[in-house]
């Protein structure tokens, strides 16, 4: 085939492959929302630019993968809120932030005929956080902390474990965060009911925990849930390894803002991820990527 294409298709087509760069996004554990997220990300910024291929990887999750970003073995990773709100504030921070992904209200699913009626029910039983590595299983243990309720924390080596040990009775409740989380999403569709914090309880919670902010789950965002539901939480980021180029963040960025409504439409919890939101949620501009800031500065985000 190559000898019947015309000289110059070919130079164009070998220029092409050797522009393109491979940048390999850090998860999570399978059975998570962050693989979930990362596979739409992945397919939908690829559509956009030719320049760039991201390849999904599955690690342990938000704890593997600051260490990760931070030793250049990953050149961006999805990061969850309590981490990545930590992972920021240090001094001297070397991490930077390439786009904003979703804000994760917390909250904890039982079965649909569970006696359990609140957090305080929760008290002495066992309870399902989340993975070993993810930044929402130390979301729910703060929350837990902070209430000053002492239940039987159960950790996992996989997210996708957690769901048969509700069903058959060996955990009396799941802990997780954010829109489209498949645990949640498996639970509900057979009648689980979601339980967030009361109103006087989200007081005592950011009073006890300052990173954290209220938010809320939107209305049917989990069947058999028809009103938003009040809880907390903290934004989630992608970010980007400390010698992750310029060139590259600003081609990221560019890919992002022109897949959001792609992105939006193949995943539910992915609308906030917008560059709008980005400027938003991040804690200081300078904490944005550089390429990222270039882009916002040529879209006009910044003037």
């Amino acid at each position: 085939m190559w000898n019947k294409l015309p000289i110059a298709a070919f130079l164009l087509m070998a220029g092409m492959a050797q522009a393109q760069q491979t940048l390999v996004l850090g998860t999570a554990t399978p059975g998570g929302g962050f693989p979930v997220y990362g596979a739409a990300f992945a397919e939908t910024l690829n559509a956009q630019e030719p320049k760039l291929r991201i390849e999904p990887r599955n690690t342990k999750g938000s704890t593997e993968n600051v260490p990760m970003l931070e030793a250049n073995q990953l050149d961006i990773a999805l990061v969850a809120g309590e981490l990545a709100t930590a992972a920021l504030a240090r001094p001297g921070t070397p991490h930077r932030i390439v786009a904003a992904m979703y804000a994760s209200p917390g909250m904890f699913i039982v079965k649909g005929d569970s006696p359990i009626h609140s957090i305080a029910d929760l008290k002495g039983k066992p309870v399902v956080l989340g993975t070993q590595g993810s930044g929402v299983t130390v979301l729910g243990r703060n929350v837990l902390e902070a209430l000053e309720i002492k239940v039987e924390a159960i950790t996992l080596e996989k997210a996708a474990d957690g769901p048969p040990m509700l069903l058959d009775g060996r955990a009396a409740a799941i802990w997780g965060a954010g829109v489209g989380w498949p645990a949640f999403s498996s639970i509900a569709k057979g009648g689980g009911r979601l339980i967030g914090p009361s109103a006087d309880e989200i007081r005592q919670i950011l009073t006890k925990q300052r990173t954290l902010q209220a938010v809320t789950l939107p209305a049917n965002s989990y069947p058999g849930q028809p009103a938003p539901l009040q809880s907390v939480g903290s934004w989630s980021f992608v970010f980007a390894a400390v010698n992750l180029s310029e060139e590259n963040g600003y081609l990221l960025a560019r890919a992002i803002h022109r897949a959001e409504a792609a992105l939006a439409k193949q995943l539910e919890q992915a609308r906030e991820t917008t560059m709008a939101n980005t400027l938003a949620a991040a804690p200081r501009t300078d904490l944005i990527h550089p390429g990222v800031l270039r882009y916002m500065k040529e879209a006009g985000f910044i003037r």
